[in-house]
């Protein structure tokens, strides 16, 4: 390992105080960094004292990024670093962090790449496109989840999904997640859907708020494709969210299909947390972990 890109949230790493810090870990141990920031600024150019270049320029000569943030920091870096093959450590400045493998106390680890003492964790990504009158009119790739649910009015919307040619049902609800078996701890969890060992190939079907109680979540093979559609009864506006992203006005007729992407996002791993000490880490603030 020689390249190393510092990626930080500037909302999350104030004054880039933890992406400097880490540089000089790194380069106490003669790795290079350079610094890209995940998105562009709103309002006008960052000023931080530091040199930042284009995210995707570095990539194609980089052998690691490090995200410093929340998850949603990793989610938004996710598809160019697959796209590149570069894998992703993330140093937790968030609230939960199911993702990062680093705490902003534990980056003395960062010593240890230069050494080649990590694991790389491979993770399944979706591929999400809309069809419309038979041609494709959007198209995403996701690390945790597609998302197809109501707008603002407080009216239940009918979605009707299936994997491949079988029908699972049409859902009533405020609408349905598609997850991965890493998404499956963000909105799929807050919808009632179950944990899957996140180096899993499955997707995880989850209605959100289903207006019946024999409404249950789905775990499938990933071989396949899932298809959401309002159902022809539904007069309720639906909108399409990839990863948190910008929603997606979803007309009568469409069909949102996810299958999985050919990309899988590559975390590194300098810890030996296991997803259920992080479970019980974040999801406990800490209490009753150790015995």
């Amino acid at each position: 390992m020689k390249k190393v890109i510092l990626c930080p949230n500037p909302y999350r790493d104030k004054g880039l105080a933890a992406a400097k810090e880490a540089e000089g870990i790194l380069r106490s141990v003669g790795l290079e960094t350079v610094y890209c920031l995940p998105f562009k600024p709103e309002g006008g150019e960052w000023q931080f004292g530091v040199a930042c270049r284009p995210l995707q320029q570095e990539l194609r000569s980089a052998d690691l990024l490090i995200a410093f943030g929340g998850d949603g920091t990793i989610l938004h870096l996710a598809r160019a670093s697959a796209m590149r093959g570069v894998p992703v450590l993330g140093v937790n400045l968030g609230s939960l962090g199911f993702m990062s493998d680093l705490e902003v106390g534990e980056m003395g680890l960062l010593k240890e790449l230069s050494r080649g003492r990590y694991r790389r964790e491979k993770r399944m990504m979706l591929d999400v496109s809309v069809l419309r009158e038979g041609r494709t009119v959007y198209q995403n790739s996701a690390l945790n989840d597609a998302v197809v649910s109501k707008g603002a009015v407080a009216r239940v919307i009918r979605l009707q999904v299936s994997a491949g040619e079988e029908r699972l049902g049409i859902f009533s609800g405020d609408g349905v997640v598609v997850a991965t078996p890493t998404g499956s701890t963000g909105y799929s969890l807050s919808a009632g859907g179950p944990v899957v060992e996140p180096t899993a190939q499955n997707f995880v079907i989850s209605p959100i708020c289903a207006h019946t109680v024999f409404s249950k979540s789905f775990v499938l093979s990933a071989a396949g494709t899932v298809t959401v559609a309002p159902a022809e009864a539904n007069r309720k506006q639906a909108f399409l969210s990839v990863d948190g992203g910008k929603a997606f006005s979803l007309r009568q007729g469409d069909k949102v299909r996810v299958c999985r992407s050919r990309y899988e996002t590559e975390l590194l791993r300098l810890t030996d947390k296991s997803i259920y000490q992080i479970l019980r880490m974040k999801m406990t603030g800490g209490i009753g972990n150790e015995e």
